[in-house]
């Protein structure tokens, strides 16, 4: 249905999923993405750091410092998704939020984005892509990050997100393939955003609380984990808190065990499960993770909320982060990536 002003618009309503929900699945990216890896000739004239192999959060090359300068990392990433929020304000400031994070999950500082736009002109206001444009904007200026211009096109479901470019030191980076055993795990944002967002779709209901967590960026959090000397970590995104810990202990070659009683929720998730609000992602995150996570006796609804596709997240550090819960430790692999206590 066209908007007018009498019905007011709903942006998460021209959307067939929400947020990082609508990501391709853990599983099926990885069928595509192997093959063309693996088809891929190398290049030495910028070393890639980081590439797909390991499944990390952007891709990073060395630009040589010469002239006995130091080497430079450039790290390059790109993120976007449909409306996750019905304020068009807010769903710019958590895109932008989000594809920023990527950087700072490297251990990066972001210094250029561009906008991805995809907006269905002749349905949607373009009044309304102005204020996405504005919350992007505005999270993007607070990082200290330019924006310089982006792309658009005329698309029946609109969708926003950010292509950045960061800088790091490459003998600092935060990959998720250099955990080892003896490390702790932090989590530096609750899990539940997901089910709040489910909820707020398909409802109405507004979760400022949940709001503010994925406008939040991650760079102090990044700048804490690196001031501790921490070498590993990954932002909890679209394939929840579980598919990232273990796609990072896969990488790491480590067994991840949690400490599921030590992991934050926001107020309201658990309820929001119960009452059902549980996107297609989530679950297809949960069946992803079934074969290499040994589950013990956790509940149906903590592996749902465990899973809980996250838009925003925070970051996953293998090491202690002042303020963050540590919420369980990395050791010998063992017969399951995953273990939950």
């Amino acid at each position: 249905m066209t908007p007018t002003r009498e019905t007011p618009v709903r942006l998460t309503q021209f959307a067939h999923g929400g947020g990082c929900a609508c990501k391709i699945p853990p599983g099926e990216l990885e069928d595509v993405l192997g093959a063309l890896s693996a088809a891929l000739p190398p290049t030495t004239d910028f070393p890639l750091l980081v590439g797909a192999a390991t499944g990390d959060d952007a891709a990073v090359v060395t630009l040589p410092g010469g002239d006995g300068a130091t080497d430079r990392a450039v790290v390059s990433t790109a993120d976007f998704f449909t409306p996750v929020v019905d304020d068009p304000y807010d769903w710019g400031r958590i895109a932008a939020a989000n594809a920023l994070s990527d950087v700072y999950a490297m251990g990066g500082r972001p210094v250029l984005a561009v906008n991805l736009l995809a907006w269905p002109r002749d349905v949607l206001p373009l009044d309304l892509a102005r204020e996405v444009l504005r919350g992007g904007l505005d999270v993007a200026a607070a990082a200290g990050c330019h924006v310089g211009g982006g792309h658009s096109v005329d698309d029946p479901e609109p969708k926003y997100g950010m292509a950045v470019t960061g800088l790091a030191d490459p003998s600092r980076l935060l990959r998720n393939d250099t955990g080892r055993p003896g490390m702790p795990l932090s989590l530096t944002k609750p899990l539940g955003l997901g089910v709040l967002n489910n909820r707020h779709k398909a409802t109405g209901e507004r979760f400022g609380h949940a709001v503010a967590t994925m406008v939040a960026l991650n760079r102090d959090a990044a700048a804490a984990a690196l001031a501790a000397g921490a070498v590993c970590a990954t932002d909890v995104t679209g394939f929840g808190f579980l598919g990232h810990l273990h796609k990072l202990a896969r990488a790491s070659g480590v067994t991840a065990v949690v400490d599921t009683a030590a992991v934050p929720y926001l107020d309201g998730a658990r309820e929001a499960v119960r009452a059902g609000y549980v996107s297609g992602g989530t679950r297809r995150n949960l069946e992803w993770v079934a074969t290499g996570t040994d589950f013990g006796t956790v509940d149906a609804d903590t592996r749902l909320l465990l899973a809980d596709a996250q838009t925003s997240g925070g970051l996953l550090v293998a090491g202690e982060v002042p303020g963050a819960p540590v919420v369980g430790e990395l050791v010998e692999r063992g017969p399951h990536p995953v273990v939950l206590r």
